[in-house]
C-alpha cells in the first residue's frame, strides 16, 4: 500500500490542497496585521478577513455580520455557553438544558456554570442517541436561559431534532446554542431553518486548517450579548480579542466556499460508501452491531461494536487502516465513552466499539480494502481467544 487508509475524519480531516494554496500568500506575502488600515499590508489582510466572513456566512445561510471568528468549536462552545450565562447573570432564568452525549466542550462549561449557581439539566438519550421531545418539553421551562444541543454526534453520527427543540425553547423564551462541528461541511446547514441562536463550527472538521473556527450569532453580536472570555485589543467587535489569524481565517473561508459547492453531492457519495462498509461487514462478521442504525445519521459515520474483541487490540492489528475508538478529544481516558454508555452499551461493549468516519478523500477501493483487512484482523483475534 502507498499509504494507510484514513477513516478517522470525525477526529480531523486532511487540509484540502486548494485550501493550503489559498492560505500560503498570507504567511509571507500578505502578512500585515488587519487592525492597521494605514498601509496596504493591513488593508489587504482586512479585506481577506471580510471575504472569508462572507464565505462562512454563505455556507450556513447567515449574514457576514453574524459570524465571529474563534480558535475552533471548543472556544465557540465555551464562549456561547459561558458568555450568555455570565452576561445575563442577574436574570431570573437559571436553568441550562443540554444532553448526555454532548461533546465535553459543551458538558464541562455547563458543569462549570452549575458551580456558579446555575441549574443544569442533562437530558438522557434513547438507544439511537436521540433526545426525547417529551423530556425536552418537560425540562425547558420559563426558568430556562439556554438550551445547548449538538446537531449530530461525533461518535455515532446520530442527528438530533434541533429544529423542534429550538421551537420549544423559543416558545418559553430560552436561547438555543448548537454545536454543529460535525455537521457543517458534511451536510447542508441552514441556520434560519435550524432555529439556533448560536452555532459553533471548526474548519479542521471539513478540510480546513486546525486552530480556527467560528461562532454564529443570530442578528450579530449586538443582538446576543456575550461576556468575553478574554480581553485585549477588541478584535471581533470586542467579543474575541487577539490578533486575527489571517492565514487560518482565509483557510476557513476557502474550505467553506468549497463545501458550499460540493456538500450535497459529496454527502451522497460518502453515504453510499458508508452503507456499503456496514452492509459487507454485517455479512462477514456475525453479531456486529451498528450503533445508531435506524435513526438519521451523518452520511459519513459508522459506530461498530465487534463481538468478543477489544477495540484497541483490533486497531493495533490494523496498521494500514486508521480509525478511532471514540472522540479523539478524550482519547487516552480509562473510562468508557460517555456517549456509548448513554445509549445503553455496557463497559465491555463500549470497549469493543470502533468508529469509522469517511471523507472527501475516501474512495470505493479504500472501503473494499479496509473491509478485507478488518475481517481478517477480527478473525485472527477471535481465533487467538478461542
Amino acid at each position: 500500500m502507498d499509504a494507510p487508509i484514513y477513516l478517522d475524519n470525525n477526529a480531523t480531516t486532511p487540509c484540502d490542497p486548494r485550501v493550503v494554496e489559498k492560505m500560503l500568500p498570507y504567511f509571507s506575502q500578505w502578512y500585515g496585521n488587519p487592525s492597521n488600515g494605514l498601509h496596504s499590508q493591513g488593508r489587504k489582510a482586512a479585506r481577506a478577513i471580510d471575504e472569508a466572513r462572507e464565505q462562512v456566512a454563505a455556507l450556513i445561510h447567515a449574514s457576514p455580520g453574524e459570524i465571529l471568528f474563534t480558535a475552533g468549536a471548543t472556544e465557540s462552545n465555551n464562549l456561547a455557553i459561558l458568555g450568555v450565562a455570565r452576561s445575563l447573570r442577574g436574570n431570573k432564568r437559571k436553568r441550562i438544558v443540554t444532553s448526555a452525549i454532548e461533546h465535553k466542550a459543551v458538558l464541562l462549561p455547563c458543569h462549570h456554570l452549575r458551580d456558579e449557581g446555575f441549574e443544569v439539566i442533562v437530558l438522557p438519550v434513547n438507544q439511537y442517541g436521540q433526545v426525547s421531545l417529551e423530556q425536552a418539553e418537560e425540562a425547558i421551562t420559563e426558568q430556562t436561559l439556554l438550551v445547548s444541543l449538538q446537531s449530530a454526534n461525533n461518535e455515532i453520527g446520530t442527528v438530533q431534532p434541533v429544529q423542534k427543540i429550538a421551537q420549544l425553547a423559543h416558545a418559553r423564551g430560552a436561547l438555543v446554542h448548537c454545536d454543529a462541528a460535525q455537521t457543517v461541511g458534511k451536510s447542508l446547514v441552514d441556520v434560519s431553518s435550524l432555529g439556533a441562536d448560536m452555532l459553533s463550527l471548526s474548519a479542521h472538521k471539513f478540510y480546513g486548517p486546525k486552530g480556527i473556527g467560528a461562532l454564529y450569532l443570530r442578528g450579530g453580536y449586538r443582538s446576543i450579548g456575550l461576556t468575553p472570555l478574554q480581553f485585549g485589543g477588541g478584535q471581533e467587535n470586542g467579543v474575541r480579542s487577539g490578533t486575527s489569524n489571517v492565514p487560518a481565517i482565509v483557510g476557513l473561508g476557502m474550505t467553506s466556499k468549497l463545501a458550499a459547492e460540493t456538500v450535497e453531492a459529496e454527502s451522497q457519495r460518502i453515504s453510499t460508501l458508508r452503507d456499503s462498509l456496514e452492509r459487507l461487514l454485517m455479512q462477514q462478521i456475525p453479531g456486529i452491531h451498528i450503533n445508531g442504525l435506524g435513526a438519521p445519521r451523518l452520511p459519513n459515520t459508522s459506530s461498530l461494536t465487534f463481538p468478543g474483541v477489544d477495540a484497541d487490540a483490533l486497531l493495533l492489528n490494523l496498521p494500514d487502516v486508521m480509525m478511532g475508538t471514540g472522540s479523539a478529544c478524550t482519547s487516552g481516558a480509562f473510562e468508557p465513552s460517555h456517549v456509548l454508555t448513554a445509549i445503553g452499551l455496557t463497559r465491555e461493549q463500549a470497549g469493543a466499539t470502533i468508529r469509522a468516519s469517511l471523507g472527501r478523500f475516501t474512495f470505493a477501493v479504500d472501503i473494499e480494502t479496509a473491509i478485507t483487512m478488518i475481517v481478517d484482523a477480527f478473525r485472527e483475534l477471535t481465533s487467538l481467544l478461542q
